[in-house]
């Protein structure tokens, strides 16, 4: 199982957490989501490669702010 971990701004509450995990989980692919608004944290679990743009993009599209990575 691979894991694509995202820092996310934006999320402040357990319903934000549900909508990007209701999103992310829209992604073909996708096996589990996992988001934690207290850390910022998004966590994807897929058997298959995902590109972390896809998901990034995602997450922008419904109002939050994916935190790039350097």
């Amino acid at each position: 199982m691979k894991e694509i971990i995202v820092k996310v701004k934006g999320m402040m509450c357990g319903g934000c957490e549900n909508r990007i995990k209701n999103a992310v989980g829209e992604i073909s692919g996708v096996e589990r989501v996992e988001a934690n608004h207290e850390t910022g944290i998004v966590k994807v679990c897929s058997n298959i490669d995902i590109e972390r743009k896809t998901i990034e993009d995602t997450i922008n599209d419904i109002g939050f702010e994916a935190v790039k990575e350097d």
